[in-house]
């Protein structure tokens, strides 16, 4: 029972660990999404997803993790990431059209 609940710890570690590092990547692609609005470039880039989707392919092999599982969980949060972006830009064009004297990367 000991390393049954010493084991749980360490997914609830892990867990966490997961959260916080999704917190963090979702931060740098909101900077990401501000940029893509301030200079009207499209929500998604099929290119640069595609690339991420075989890198984390090969690293899930690498890692032993199944690859497909790995390219599900990479899509699902390029979903979120692409429905965020689309969000900021909604915010930024509403911005924009409220204010067109302002400088939209000031």
């Amino acid at each position: 029972m000991a390393e049954l609940l010493s084991i749980r710890s360490s997914i609830d570690n892990i867990d966490a660990t997961l959260v916080y590092l999704l917190a963090e990547r979702f931060k740098a692609t909101q900077k990401v999404g501000f940029l893509k609005a301030a200079h009207r470039l499209p929500a998604g880039d099929p290119g640069r997803e595609a690339a991420q989707i075989a890198r984390l392919r090969r690293l899930a092999e690498d890692a032993h993790l199944d690859p497909a599982f790995a390219e599900k969980f990479l899509n699902f949060i390029i979903g979120e990431v692409i429905r965020h972006h689309e969000a900021i830009a909604e915010d930024h064009q509403a911005s924009a059209e409220a204010n067109p004297h302002s400088s939209a990367l000031a």
